[in-house]
């Protein structure tokens, strides 16, 4: 910490500043109050030691112009002439603590020792504050003409309350812009709640949706709030709306239409308030002419529709994106690409659009060494098969089609792992596998 130590007895000031400054903190004495009310004017302080009693300004007078200097300052207060009314003015006016003279060189480090740790703390909760509101306040990066579009639509949209059916291919974003339109409305004091219909069972999605009530149906042995009651007041975002099955369909028709719900196993209907959010990865109106999806349910979630741009159409904002993603994972400055790096990234077409680039990014950045074009979505890239092995695997010469596959997938971890240098983890990342599931196949082997 960086400390102003404010004593006018010369052995005293001499002291504290050497017990201090043994314990790693940057100390500047001072022997009177012009010279801390200077100090504070020219300088940055994390705490302030001061006596009561000097020559100039006294302590109070310090403390009065600390705080208001800095009012996170922390103010420690030193008098040998210690009274309750002195204390409570002190601390009335913001200081953090006082010490009665004579003290132990002990009791001085305890009190600088807990101010330390209220501000790493305090430190850390601001940092957390900040991560949280890149979470959910998380900003469409981009400055492409498209990008600007749908940033300005977004704006227009969001304070309504209309449905709105977001489109594009996976890895556009659509969740992202969910997230956008709910931010900016005037529900964003209340929950976002969102379902992926494609990551739940269809057997369960029902009761994940509408609830259900205790004894409903076997292992029913409690109560559960669906989805629909849990964004009651906010926004329920309903991702891959595509794979909603047709008996579940009619059900979400008219909810949206009745704003009730009725829990699986329940006697009465239960009225819910939310906004609709969709999303899908395909042209939901082909589904409709193929008879794969309600001709009126569509109508009711395409109220405003939102189509989302393929990375490969705004590739302007690979340069900004490349920043962004290397910053969220943690780097303080921005990944610097090679010109060779930049033209490859500009020259792919890029099928897995946005989410495509933050894996390549988080390789590159495990993987500095490795030629960008070997570490696109798949196992080696497109680039990268002659560089696994000089000579071309014979199909024939193995007993089987599983002997020939599994010899395949084992020369390829083996080149991860030669690129990783032996490191698990990193050799996941190459291959876009979890770890658990390389780790598994190693221990297979």
């Amino acid at each position: 910490m960086k400390i102003l130590m404010v004593e006018d007895e010369r052995m005293t000031r001499i002291a504290l500043t050497g017990t201090l400054r043994k314990e790693g903190h940057e100390v500047l004495p001072c022997p009177d109050g012009h010279a801390a009310i200077a100090a504070l004017d020219n300088n940055h302080f994390d705490l302030v030691l001061t006596d009561l009693n000097l020559p100039g300004p006294d302590g109070i007078e310090i403390l009065r112009h600390a705080v208001l200097v800095n009012p996170d300052i922390k103010v420690i207060i030193m008098t040998a002439y210690a009274s309750t009314e002195t204390a409570v003015e002190a601390l009335r006016i913001g200081a953090y603590d006082y010490l009665t003279k004579p003290f132990q060189p002990d009791e001085v480090l305890a009190r600088v020792g807990h101010i330390a740790k209220l501000l790493t703390v305090q430190e850390e909760n601001r940092t957390l504050k900040r991560r949280i509101a890149d979470i959910s306040q998380r900003n469409i990066v981009g400055d492409s003409p498209v990008m600007a579009r749908l940033v300005e639509t977004i704006t227009t949209i969001a304070p309504g309350e209309f449905s709105v059916l977001i489109q594009g291919p996976s890895g556009t974003g659509k969740e992202l812009v969910a997230q956008a339109i709910h931010q900016r409305s005037n529900r964003r004091d209340s929950p976002l709640v969102a379902i992926n219909c494609a990551a739940i069972p269809e057997t369960l999605l029902e009761s994940e949706l509408f609830g259900y009530r205790k004894g409903a149906f076997t292992g029913a042995d409690r109560d559960h709030d669906g989805y629909f009651k849990r964004a009651h007041g906010g926004t329920l975002f309903i991702d891959d709306i595509d794979d909603l099955p047709m008996t579940v369909q009619v059900k979400l028709l008219r909810v949206i239409q009745e704003k009730e719900i009725e829990p699986l196993g329940g006697r009465s209907t239960v009225g819910v308030d939310f906004r609709l959010i969709c999303a899908t990865k395909v042209n939901l109106r082909k589904l409709v002419d193929e008879g794969k999806f309600r001709e009126d349910l569509y109508y009711r979630l395409n109220v405003i529709p939102l189509f989302l741009p393929t990375l490969a159409e705004r590739k302007e904002d690979i340069p900004s994106l490349v920043e962004h993603f290397s910053r969220r994972m943690g780097r303080k400055q921005p990944l610097q690409l090679t010109n060779e790096q930049f033209t490859t990234l500009m020259n792919h077409h890029w099928p897995g659009n946005v989410r495509e680039l933050q894996n390549v990014v988080e390789r590159i950045t495990a993987l500095p060494n490795i030629p960008v074009a070997e570490l696109f979505d798949g196992p080696l890239g497109r680039q990268s098969t002659h560089q696994l092995s000089s000579d071309d695997l014979d199909p024939a010469t193995f007993s089987s089609y599983r002997e020939f596959m599994q010899n395949c997938e084992d020369r390829i971890v083996q080149w991860a792992l030669r690129q990783a240098a032996g490191n698990i983890s990193t050799a996941a990342r190459l291959l876009d596998l979890p770890r658990s599931t390389l780790r598994s196949k190693l221990e297979k082997r």
